[in-house]
């Protein structure tokens, strides 16, 4: 577990700071400019490290799983080899679903006005850019990405039903108490990330605006990386009394 939560963390300093920096300097400075190759970096990077949070989360709920259903074979099911293979699997298809989306986006033909109506080089924006219409480059990301969540969904959903079918055979009050904290922050993490990115890339694109798309954006892209620590934080003891004392104290000053 947590080997997983280490990568997490990682993943998430990588995909905030393929944006964060240029979206402040974007704020602080009106006509910020980015290269061709600095934008198709910033896209190959946040997809890469965006897919690969998509596969770290399903492999988690996998974690889970195996340790509520399965404890006395939780050494086997799980062991160093087999959570270093799952973590390398979640960077190999961040890599390959990042490929794709840079070999489309290279594909296309750019004329005209090159001004992003975005904070960051999202593949949409940029699509509305070109002034070649290939059916092929909308499709294969559209494809690529929906197969992803779909998959992922399915694992971590799946995983959850046999988790609570689990939870509701134990007698023990405290056992299920102790079984659902173990996943309340994993839920919290998963609820919020895949929330957002549907939004985005699954709902149709009449159904919401442009100002809207960036709000959702900065959610996903900064503010979720920037809870998910907190988030499980908040599982710790010493975490959650250190909280109550400085909600406490605050209460005492008002």
């Amino acid at each position: 577990m947590y080997l997983f939560l280490c990568h997490l963390a990682f993943v998430d300093i990588c995909y905030t700071s393929s944006v964060t920096p240029v979206m402040l300097m974007g704020f602080l400075r009106e006509g910020t400019s980015i290269h061709v190759a600095g934008c198709v970096a910033q896209l190959c990077s946040g997809v890469t490290f965006g897919t690969a949070e998509c596969f770290l989360l399903a492999a988690m709920a996998y974690d889970r799983y195996v340790a509520i259903c399965s404890p006395l074979l939780y050494s086997t099911h799980m062991s160093p080899r087999i959570c270093i293979l799952l973590v390398g699997m979640s960077y190999l298809g961040g890599c390959v679903n990042a490929w794709t989306f840079t070999g489309c986006l290279l594909s296309l033909s750019f004329c005209g006005p090159n001004k992003v109506n975005h904070f960051f080089c999202d593949y949409s924006p940029l699509l509305k850019l070109s002034c070649s219409q290939d059916f092929i480059s909308e499709m294969i990301p559209a494809i690529s990405s929906g197969s992803i969540i779909v998959v992922t969904v399915f694992i971590i959903a799946l995983s959850y039903v046999y988790i609570l079918f689990s939870i509701l055979k134990m007698n023990s009050t405290e056992g299920r108490h102790k079984a659902f904290s173990t996943c309340t922050s994993h839920l919290a993490v998963v609820t919020l990330f895949y929330g957002s990115i549907t939004f985005i890339y699954v709902m149709p694109k009449s159904s919401y605006s442009t100002e809207q798309n960036k709000v959702v954006s900065v959610f996903y892209m900064v503010v979720i990386p920037m809870l998910n620590p907190i988030i499980y934080s908040l599982r710790n003891k010493e975490v959650k009394q250190a909280m109550r004392k400085l909600m406490a104290r605050t209460h005492w000053w008002s």
